[in-house]
């Protein structure tokens, strides 16, 4: 049986004005087609490209459920989130701090 890893991440633009909430199987590939605008719609308007929160999930349904949780809260709150886990906002994808299977 193949193990599988899921992430359910934020990510931001340079000024962090914008938050975007999403899921992925992938985090680095997920993070370039940000970077490189591959994605259409919200994330590519917004120039979204800084990843700066993530959470790793076991199972698929779980990481859904947590990735609906988190876009259901207040900005005030997911601000609170990225302060406690990434205090300086840093670039998490080009920091090289992502866990990889």
């Amino acid at each position: 049986m193949k193990y599988h890893q899921y992430y359910i991440y934020i990510i931001t633009n340079n000024r962090n004005t914008v938050l975007y909430t999403g899921v992925t199987n992938d985090l680095v590939r997920r993070c370039h087609e940000h970077l490189m605008g591959l994605i259409p719609g919200f994330s590519k308007k917004y120039n979204l490209n800084k990843l700066v929160y993530y959470e790793l999930f076991d199972d698929i349904n779980m990481s859904i459920i947590r990735e609906k949780q988190l876009k259901g809260i207040t900005r005030e709150k997911k601000n609170a989130l990225i302060d406690q886990f990434n205090p300086k906002w840093k670039d998490l994808h080009h920091e090289g701090v992502i866990i990889k299977p």
